[in-house]
């Protein structure tokens, strides 16, 4: 049953890794960053986020595991970076034999806010609204993954129904 659904979402980055862990659709379990630090050489810094990620598997035992597609920047060196944390993030869930569901930016905006061109704040407020939080989630990092946590709970109630 989708309430009893763990999703960990994931928002992958060399810099910054957004995190969200969600039970159904309504109860936030933790959200926050994965930040390694930007003197550590490109291959420490992926360890880092996969040592991040690996914890919070071990620590919520999630179900699912949701990822944001990468981004298509117009630094291809960028893009490059962008996509190994992806991996990073996909292979940790691999490992640990969670089922890993892929979702695009402009999806988890539509799934969210109804909006797939939405920016970053009216995810936040949105985010806030859906999980009854205090306030909006930050950073932007850690809502957009909670975003795409909501973005697959979403699709679970759909193929439910």
């Amino acid at each position: 049953m989708e309430d009893e659904e763990i999703i960990l979402g994931i928002d992958p980055g060399t810099c910054i890794t957004g995190y969200g862990i969600i039970k159904g659709q309504k109860h936030v379990l933790d959200f926050g960053c994965i930040r390694p630090s930007p003197k550590l050489p490109i291959n420490e810094r992926y360890l880092f986020i996969f040592n991040g990620i690996e914890y919070l598997l071990k620590q919520y035992a999630p179900t699912a595991v949701a990822v944001e597609t990468q981004f298509v920047y117009r630094n291809p060196q960028s893009a490059l970076k962008l996509g190994m944390a992806r991996g990073v993030a996909l292979l940790a869930a691999t490992q640990k034999k969670i089922p890993v569901f892929e979702y695009t930016p402009k999806k988890a905006k539509l799934a969210v806010v109804g909006n797939g061109a939405a920016s970053k704040q009216q995810v936040q407020k949105m985010v806030q609204l859906l999980l009854n939080l205090q306030k909006p989630p930050e950073p932007e990092d850690a809502a957009d993954a909670l975003a795409i946590a909501l973005c697959h709970a979403h699709t679970l109630k759909k193929v439910i129904c």
